[in-house]
């Protein structure tokens, strides 16, 4: 437990066991680690977040796939069309979390429209 009330909690894990370390704050649960900065800016900017077609993403919205997308490190396959709901913004390069058929995922948002 953060015995310091200020530090953020694990974005990935959603544990409080984190700790800065230089420029970074790491997650003492899963190992996770993530620019200070970073939250920073997203506190004063917002995430802003631009599906395929330029339309702005929000936390909780459905999107559908623009294109058939492999799964990494496994033969499936996310199909054009796939509807994906109650998504979730990050910030990095892969912009979205959610769930899908095939488990758990980062997708990135140039790959999906807001339904």
């Amino acid at each position: 437990m953060n015995t310091n009330a200020n530090l953020p909690i694990c974005p990935a894990c959603k544990e409080d066991m984190t700790y800065p370390d230089g420029e970074n704050y790491v997650c003492a649960q899963c190992g996770h680690e993530w620019p200070m900065a970073s939250l920073a800016e997203e506190a004063e900017a917002g995430l802003i977040v631009k599906d395929a077609n330029g339309n702005l993403l929000a936390d909780g919205d459905t999107v559908t796939l623009v294109k058939d997308l492999k799964v990494k490190g496994s033969s499936t396959t996310l199909k054009v069309g796939t509807k994906i709901k109650g998504i979730r913004l990050v910030s990095g390069d892969h912009e979205v979390d959610c769930k899908t058929e095939a488990g758990n995922m980062l997708l990135k948002a140039c790959f999906l429209k807001k339904a």
